[in-house]
């Protein structure tokens, strides 16, 4: 019984080690899947800065043709009253 009891203490040993070069592999592998999904989240991050960055000069544009539109509009607004008062100043025709 003692030496079924050292080989099977024996063999889970031998089991053991072998797992673990088993696991070692399987670890190399996971790290190079963990190191690849690594190096996408980083390439994807730097993808939504340039976008934001991009989305930022273009909002930046939006507001300085909007600046520029409200401005017309207001010079417009004042030559209709220009006009409207020089009408008035003339009189109705006959």
């Amino acid at each position: 019984m003692k030496s079924t009891l050292t080989k099977t203490l024996a063999l889970a040993a031998v089991l053991g080690i072998l797992s673990g070069c088993a696991t070692t592999e399987q670890l190399k592998v996971v790290e190079a899947q963990a190191n690849k999904a690594l190096e996408a989240a980083n390439n994807a991050a730097s993808s939504a800065n340039t976008a934001q960055s991009t989305a930022n000069e273009a909002l930046d544009a939006a507001r300085k043709a909007q600046a520029a539109a409200d401005a017309a509009q207001a010079c417009c607004n004042e030559n209709t009253e220009k006009i409207n008062r020089l009408i008035e100043r003339l009189g109705p025709q006959k």
